[in-house]
């Protein structure tokens, strides 16, 4: 056997595969004549009409042969598939487009990337920007005319290639494949087209490919891809030698396999990372490598072998070429992280671009030049970065320019973009607020005083913890988390903003909602936001200005500003469908904290800070605080039992947590989503439940304190908003996403988990089995590929990386996997659009996230509520830091809830799904049972 490398991709669409059979196994969506033969439709367009004046674009036989596969024989044909699309050949004799007029050979090459709904396609983005030396345009496949793709591709000649994307769905639904992409395929024969996954079926689907069910969807899990020595593959590593020989006579003429994969030959990431090459002096074979993918698909109807252990040994279709146009697909994801040559692949595919260019050599045939090509801007492109760049230059946090430039005395930030040259900083623009950040550092202290907990209790625990927040690192292992921060209502620019989503019924925007409004003196005003609760957010951050030299020397970059929560259901501000439940807590909640408490738990050391506007007279918090402080010290064992506590009821000793599904329905939901995941619809799905529990005159912040000794965690919080009758108990383990004041972002996802052993031999066996479960590393895997897509919408090209993948971390309670994602966020987005692109976290959806949680919507009877969003600030500063509200307790008019869930993919088991769900709430729920109960020490 020939030496052989792993390279994991990661596939789009897990359970659909193309196929020469005449009949199709299944359709998604039903099949109408216009959808049987979309050719048909285009030549009853009027602009094809104008097409027919050219011959098409064709390949010499000996570049052809040379470059692009090793066999001698070229495939043309006219043939029909009955009932199905035209093949190439008959399309090329009725509709005509005019010849593309080739660019200079390049540094740079001008991709327009379609995408098709998918929560990876801005990890093809992030590649294609910095190996075609210029960004990717982004549409959605919906977003232009047949009309507008012409006029961008032919007239202006403004893309010198095109990527479509992977997606959900079928390319046989004119819902998932859009408006446009069948007919490029068939039509753009002469501009070189990559698809990828679904990209890939539909450039089957378009040449009389079918398109069938898989036996089993495996996504996520790798698999060993042999490649015929395709230019695609040029310079990636090539495998074992193997004998056989793809059927070329089960596609139609015009499709050639040039990669294809064996069923029996998946396995986990970490079988394929380390695993040893076999007989390493042999030399690579050209014609016959083999890379590793994540595999999902497996053909049904083609290129069977005889059974093995029950299953059969079959070489399944990963990658197809057009006989006659440069166009080719992959069923696997090159832009996977675990994809070890994918970046080749597009290199690759960018070489295949400029060397086709280049072989036209007539000065009349070469098309003019666009001059300002690195920074195009198509109109109507990507919906998505419109949203996200619909506000610079607006106040958003974008640098603007103050009309007085002269005489300037120092220099400002607002929201982490330079502010230059004002001459007064407090009124440099009339909505700005210039806040000025006054601080002491008390050493060594926190021990003195006996720790956190009582600092939170002086200063703030009286009357229970009321419009009071606590974020709490009360994790022991002070590498997750080494600062919390604290503060309550007292300064003059506190004031607590309480958002809800509006009915549906009652507005005609999806995310529009009511925003009560209280200050410091107890005032309140009550708006409407139309806009929803994200846009007045950042609205709100970017009239605070400050100055750099202010917190110098603070080893923390929360120095005040907003502190609170988001629901789940603000999704609807993120590009997420309408929501089909609304909750009955608020959908956000936050204080403007002014006077903070930071607590360094490494160090030990305290700090006090404060925030006042320019021109107004400092407080007295700072020596009032430090006062404070350095009294408690006299007494550090100090026991806090002075807090009036109500007697408990004894039905509600009895009492517990009620799901809202039974068992049977929980495991039919999940049985449901598989199915989902089977069709295509979704590579993985996040299901959840509540769980609730009436408990009347609850004091929520003992019952914190209780649960941070039961179940201490790095992203734990208490906070308690009094007008919204709503408070948090939250141990969550897992970061959504940071922004630090460098301007690196970071996401920590979770997904894997699995319960500590009782003995420490029984724990650290555990421990080895979720490293090295090929379920648990595909649900990681996916969302990693996901948080890469969603922070790669808004860093600079090339900087989204990955330190940590798959690492596993230990809590009181559980094992979880987890891994590290970041990226260096571009200087025109500001830190709330940041988070609208990547919201709701993508380990609470699943993958593609649209249509996961189209999928959710329906499967789930109740908004998850503040469950699955995120709790945490928004300095003044630019910087912000939000976990994921997961193992925690909502108190909301008298009425406990906990919501759990667990990712399905493929590999799901029914029955472990749902005792996942339960082990999930089994530490917060314990904890509210004692409390309630009076098991627990009340202090």
């Amino acid at each position: 056997m020939e030496p052989f490398e792993f390279v994991n991709f990661t596939l789009s669409d897990p359970s659909l595969l193309l196929s020469g059979a005449t009949n199709m196994n299944f359709s998604l969506c039903s099949t109408s004549s216009e959808l049987a033969c979309p050719s048909d439709c285009v030549m009853r367009s009027p602009v094809a009409n104008r097409f027919l004046s050219r011959e098409p674009v064709r390949f010499d036989e000996t570049w052809k042969k040379r470059k692009y596969f090793n066999t001698k024989k070229v495939f043309a044909s006219t043939h029909i598939v009955p009932g199905h699309l035209e093949d190439s050949s008959s399309i090329a004799k009725k509709s005509l487009l005019p010849r593309r007029e080739p660019v200079e050979r390049l540094g740079f090459v001008r991709t327009l990337l379609i995408d098709n709904y998918d929560s990876y396609t801005f990890n093809i983005y992030q590649a294609l920007s910095t190996i075609n030396g210029v960004p990717p345009v982004v549409i959605r496949n919906d977003e232009w005319t047949w009309e507008e793709a012409y006029r961008y591709l032919y007239e202006d000649a403004a893309f010198d290639n095109i990527v479509i994307s992977p997606g959900p769905g079928s390319p046989m639904c004119p819902a998932d494949i859009g408006r446009i992409c069948l007919r490029l395929l068939l039509e753009c024969r002469d501009i070189p087209i990559l698809g990828v996954c679904l990209g890939h079926q539909a450039l089957g689907y378009v040449h009389g490919a079918h398109v069938v069910h898989a036996p089993e969807p495996v996504h996520g899990r790798l698999s060993g891809i042999e490649h015929d020595g395709n230019i695609l593959f040029s310079d990636i590593p090539s495998g074992r030698n193997s004998d056989f020989k793809a059927d070329k006579e089960s596609l139609p003429k015009e499709l050639i396999p040039i990669a294809w994969t064996v069923y029996d030959d998946t396995g986990s990431f970490s079988e394929k990372k380390f695993s040893t090459p076999v007989n390493t002096s042999l030399s690579p074979s050209r014609n016959a490598s083999v890379i590793s993918v994540p595999e999902t698909l497996e053909n049904q109807s083609y290129w069977p072998s005889p059974h093995v252990d029950g299953k059969q040994d079959r070489h399944i279709l990963m990658g197809i070429m057009h006989s006659t146009f440069p166009h080719y697909g992959l069923q696997f994801h090159p832009e996977s992280i675990a994809t070890t040559y994918g970046s080749q692949i597009f290199k690759n595919f960018k070489d295949v671009t400029v060397d086709y260019w280049s072989r036209y050599k007539s000065p009349s045939l070469r098309r003019r030049m666009i001059n300002e090509t690195a920074n195009m801007q198509v109109p109507s492109a990507c919906q998505l970065l419109k949203e996200l760049s619909r506000t610079r230059n607006t106040g958003n946090g974008s640098s603007y320019n103050n009309n007085n430039s002269s005489n300037s005395l120092s220099t400002a930030k607002k929201n982490g973009v330079d502010v230059f040259n004002l001459v007064d900083l407090a009124y440099a623009k009339p909505d700005t607020k210039l806040l000025r950040l006054k601080w002491k550092k008390l050493e060594r202290l926190v021990h003195k005083v006996g720790g956190a907990r009582n600092i939170f209790m002086e200063l703030y625990g009286k009357n229970r913890g009321n419009d009071a927040f606590w974020l709490d690192t009360s994790s022991s292992d002070k590498a997750r988390g080494r600062f919390s921060f604290m503060g309550g209502k007292g300064g003059s620019l506190w004031k607590q903003l309480t958002f809800s989503l509006s009915d549906q019924s009652e507005i005609t925007s999806k995310h529009g909602g009511h925003l009560l409004i209280e200050d410091a003196h107890g005032s309140t005003e009550k708006r409407f936001l139309e806009e929803g609760f994200l846009d007045f957010l950042r609205k709100e951050l970017s009239s605070l200005s400050y100055e750099e030299k202010d917190f110098k020397g603070l080893p923390f970059d929360f120095c005040g500003g907003y502190v609170g929560c988001i629901g789940y259901d603000i999704k609807v501000e993120c590009g997420m469908p309408i929501n089909r439940h609304k909750s009955k807590a608020p959908d956000a909640c936050f204080f403007l904290a002014d006077n903070v408490i930071a607590i360094d738990h490494q160090l030990d050391d305290v700090y006090v800070l404060s925030l006042h506007e320019l021109d107004t007279a400092e407080t007295s918090f700072l020596n009032d605080t430090e006062e404070k402080l350095i009294t408690m010290s006299v007494s550090p064992t100090r026991k806090w039992k002075d807090q009036t506590l109500p007697a408990i009821d004894s039905s509600q000793r009895k009492a517990s947590f009620v799901p809202d599904k039974s068992r049977e329905q929980y495991i039919n939901d999940v049985e449901r989503c598989m199915q989902y995941i089977k069709d295509g619809e979704s590579y993985e799905l996040c299901l959840t439940t509540q769980n609730r529990w009436r408990i009347e005159n609850t004091d929520p912040l003992g019952l914190y304190l209780h649960l941070r000794e039961k179940n201490p965690a790095p992203y734990a919080a208490f906070l308690n908003f009094s007008n919204a009758n709503l408070s948090l108990c939250c141990s969550s383990p897992e970061r959504f996403l940071l922004l630090d004041r460098n301007g690196m972002l970071e996401a920590k996802p979770i997904k894997g988990t699995i319960a500590r052993g009782s003995t420490p031999e029984e724990d650290e066996l555990l421990k080895f089995e979720l490293k090295l479960s090929e379920k648990n590393q595909a649900e990681n895997l996916m969302i990693v590929d996901l948080l890469r897509n969603d922070l790669g919408c808004v860093c600079e090209p090339g900087s989204v990386h990955v330190p940590n993948l798959m690492d596993v971390e230990t809590y009181t309670t559980v094992h979880t996997m987890v891994s590290t994602v970041r990226g260096l966020k571009k200087t025109d987005i500001s830190p709330v659009e940041c988070v609208r692109a990547a919201f709701p976290g993508g380990s609470m959806t699943g993958a593609p996230k649209l249509r996961s949680v189209e999928i959710l919507d329906s499967l789930e009877n109740c908004s998850r509520g503040l469950y699955s969003g995120s709790i945490g600030y928004f300095s003044y500063n630019g910087t912000f830091d939000l976990n994921i509200v997961i193992r925690t307790v909502v108190i909301h008019e008298d009425e406990a809830s906990i919501g759990a869930g667990g990712a399905i993919v493929a590999l799901s088991n029914p029955e472990d799904e749902f005792e996942e769900m339960i082990l999930k709430t089994r530490a917060p729920a314990n904890a509210v049972i004692e409390f309630c109960s009076g098991s627990s020490e009340r202090h």
